[in-house]
């Protein structure tokens, strides 16, 4: 099965355009492509209609960009890949979870199914990685989470809204670490307290089990990053 896998482009590239279109609303363009893989918009346009004549992607210039079923099966398969690898550098191997993607983005192109599946095996085959992402299983499946569907970013919560933390994009190291120093997690608590976009920040109450909320504040970039589980019930209990 490894001898018939894609490229690494092909694989990189329908791994960000799936990540992107995986929580509502999502998208992504060609600029924030070239961003992720470092190199230039041009390139990215000429690898994007390589990648629709092969029929992986539906995609027109300056339009949005889609997979096919074909394109979505690998997609999904690298996404696995790489969220399992994740999960193990964090669980086994101790690396702190700003360290694991750009390690498991390398690693995901050389591991091989049965090392894979022997390490989802050893982890007790979880459903989420490290930030909260789950992880599609062998099948193609995705577990499903009914926390997700009343998912929103943290940034864009209303003030008076609680809920849990369920998941914090990966995509920049230093928001993990930054997040990480404010004890704010995959898990954990919060009541959005305000909301300051004069300051860039916002104000919030945070929680883990047993323990009595803290007053932090986040900068609004940081808050993009963070999606919470939002508790239908406004000005809920805060964890006290």
């Amino acid at each position: 099965m490894d001898g018939g896998r894609s490229s690494k482009m092909v694989e990189d590239y329908l791994k960000i355009i799936w990540s992107a279109q995986e929580w509502p609303d999502g998208s992504v363009s060609t600029n924030e492509i070239a961003e992720a893989l470092g190199v230039t918009p041009s390139s990215v346009s000429a690898n994007l209609k390589k990648l629709a004549r092969d029929g992986l992607i539906d995609y027109e210039p300056y339009g949005s960009i889609g997979l096919t079923l074909a394109g979505q099966e690998i997609a999904i398969l690298v996404v696995r890949r790489h969220r399992v690898l994740e999960t193990y550098l964090v669980e086994r191997l101790g690396l702190g979870w700003d360290e694991v993607h750009a390690e498991a983005h390398t690693l995901e192109h050389a591991v091989s199914d049965l090392v894979l599946d022997r390490m989802d095996q050893v982890l007790g085959h979880p459903v989420c990685d490290p930030h909260g992402d789950p992880i599609p299983r062998a099948d193609g499946s995705i577990p499903w989470n009914a926390e997700r569907s009343s998912a929103a970013r943290l940034s864009e919560i209303d003030p008076g809204a609680h809920g849990r933390v369920i998941r914090i994009s990966d995509h920049k190291p230093e928001i993990l670490k930054y997040l990480e120093e404010r004890e704010i997690a995959v898990g954990t608590h919060i009541h959005l307290d305000e909301s300051n976009p004069a300051a860039g920040s916002v104000s919030v109450s945070r929680s883990s089990a047993g323990e009595h909320p803290q007053r932090v504040e986040i900068a609004t970039r940081a808050a993009d990053a963070v999606w919470v589980s939002v508790d239908p019930h406004p000005d809920g209990p805060r964890g006290r």
